[in-house]
């Protein structure tokens, strides 16, 4: 009962990012636009990703900005009214699994994307987020950032009204040295 109650969570979550009831045509994606995809990436494309659909124009979306790298598509359900998802053109399931290079040019964007969402809904906030992996809520395997514009006193997260408790000295020391301890530069971070 709860594997149920889980995957129709996933589902509708899954839902939320596309639609497939527009009655006209929107713009979609020249496959030849995405010429950097890996074979990994084109294999994930085969294999029903929807971000890949997307940007392959096999899927519609209602499509905000575009460049080589990384397109910024509407979220179909959205938390408020101008969330909008950037997401990079070839296929990266996970954060980590995306190149730094992918990543800064997705985060570059952020600020031009997000001044034009802000203007265009009235609001004069946002929040930048990442879901990366499960338990963080991630039920699209294709690396994207989402941009919900935000209002005040709008009441979009529950964690806003939960009061915080500080850290601990020693907790805090602990645990910042275990950060330190697993960063890892070797991988391609440097």
């Amino acid at each position: 009962m709860e594997a149920t109650a889980t995957a129709l969570r996933r589902l509708s979550l899954l839902s939320s990012h596309f639609r497939t009831h527009w009655s006209s045509p929107q713009v979609g994606f020249n496959s030849s636009s995405s010429s950097s995809s890996s074979t990994n990436g084109e294999e994930n494309q085969e294999n029903g990703c929807i971000f890949c659909q997307i940007v392959r124009g096999k899927a519609p979306a209602l499509k905000v900005y575009e460049d080589d790298v990384c397109l910024c598509i509407l979220d179909a359900n959205p938390l408020c009214y101008g969330h909008s998802l950037v997401i990079p053109k070839s296929h990266f399931p996970s954060l980590q699994e995306t190149p730094p290079s992918v990543v800064a040019a997705m985060c570059s964007k952020v600020p031009l994307i997000s001044s034009a969402v802000m203007k265009a809904t009235g609001c004069d906030s946002f929040n930048l987020l990442v879901n990366n992996g499960a338990a963080a809520g991630q039920v699209i395997y294709h690396t994207h950032i989402h941009i919900v514009p935000r209002k005040a006193s709008d009441c979009l997260w529950m964690s806003e009204s939960l009061s915080r408790c500080p850290l601990k000295s020693d907790e805090a020391l602990k645990l910042a040295d275990g950060i330190r301890e697993n960063l890892s530069f070797s991988n391609d971070l440097r």
